[in-house]
């Protein structure tokens, strides 16, 4: 079996996009969830997005949406995804407590 190809930096740059967006509503686990039970129907979701087009096109951009589209198609997108969401998840989490860290050492 073979890998995937890479992802284009274009299709890279949406899925940090996302990711940081599921991030900062702090929605993580939620969307993590979500991702994982969705994998087996992934194909099913990106037909049912060019089905939706038409009504999308007056709502978002429809760049993106496209993109996303074509994306889903591929297997290893929603576990990219996954992942990119489980780093910067960890990377807030860090960073919320190592203020907290500094602020409890007395000073010298």
């Amino acid at each position: 079996m073979t890998d995937a190809p890479a992802f284009l930096p274009e299709d890279q740059a949406l899925l940090e996009r996302l990711a940081d967006r599921v991030v900062e509503l702090r929605i993580e686990t939620a969307a993590i969830l979500t991702l994982e039970t969705a994998k087996p129907m992934s194909f099913l979701a990106s037909q049912a997005m060019v089905f939706f087009e038409p009504i999308v096109q007056s709502l978002f951009r429809f760049t993106d949406y496209q993109r996303l589209s074509r994306l889903l198609e591929r297997r290893d997108t929603l576990e990219s995804l996954t992942q990119l969401i489980e780093v910067r998840a960890e990377a807030r989490h860090r960073a919320r407590r190592t203020p907290a860290a500094s602020d409890r050492q007395e000073p010298q």
